[in-house]
């Protein structure tokens, strides 16, 4: 008599190890290794100012502030950035006492390519008398956020760091070199990015021993710039900064 129930289980089982070979065989086609070179082009405008010693003094290295605006003067023309920070106060005349390269985030609704910014100023430390160990970091709002991801991806690079409510990345502060003078300026009551955002970066930096200053507008919104760059002691503390 033929055993039907196993003949029956054999075929269960082979058509089971079959299935099963050709699933294996199709996931192994699904998982490929690969390798691409990749080439990010970026068109950046930018302001480059120079104090007036710098053509006197023509032996001479000089400090240079890199300043990054906020999301209201991204994708416009370069004149946008004269409305706000360092950009309008030198359109004023204000005389700062080293050089200020102020460039242009040309996304209107794109986060600054911080790595763009970077080959830009390399590119200005290559073909001026730019002081390396003397490099100012500072941006507000959008601009602000970006300072602090600079700060972070780039810690061997800035002299000092001025942040004007930006967002922060708090879990990252360690990254930040631990001899970086920071300076922060926050109003109370913004409503496009909270207050908690500088509040909360600040504390887990003083909980980890950095040297940082904290200017608290109580009752102001998000232009806080207007009185944070207004600020004369900002620049004689700048000055002062040198990488060792």
């Amino acid at each position: 008599m033929i055993d039907v129930l196993s003949i029956t289980s054999k075929k269960i089982l082979l058509l089971f190890w079959t299935l099963f070979f050709l699933y294996s065989c199709s996931a192994q086609k699904q998982l490929i290794e690969g390798e691409e070179e990749t080439v990010l082009k970026e068109n950046l405008q930018y302001y480059l100012y120079f104090p007036k010693e710098y053509e006197k003094e023509d032996s001479k290295l000089f400090p240079l502030l890199l300043f990054l605006h906020g999301g209201g003067e991204s994708g416009e023309t370069l004149g946008e950035l004269k409305k706000n920070g360092p950009p309008k106060m030198l359109a004023e005349g204000y005389p700062f006492p080293f050089m200020v390269l102020a460039p242009q985030n040309p996304h209107k609704k794109k986060w600054w390519n911080v790595h763009s910014v970077m080959q830009l100023l390399d590119t200005v430390i290559a073909h001026h008398r730019v002081d390396p160990k003397r490099i100012y970091l500072s941006g507000l709002s959008r601009g602000g956020s970006a300072a602090w991801d600079l700060a972070v991806q780039y810690p061997d690079r800035f002299a000092a760091l001025a942040v004007v409510c930006g967002m922060a990345p708090v879990p990252y502060a360690s990254w930040i070199d631990r001899e970086l003078p920071i300076w922060v300026f926050h109003g109370t009551e913004d409503q496009s990015i909270p207050f908690s955002e500088s509040e909360d970066m600040v504390a887990a930096l003083k909980e980890m021993g950095y040297d940082v200053a904290f200017t608290v507008y109580e009752g102001v919104g998000h232009n806080s710039w207007e009185q944070a760059y207004a600020t004369e002691a900002l620049y004689e503390w700048m000055v002062k900064q040198k990488r060792k």
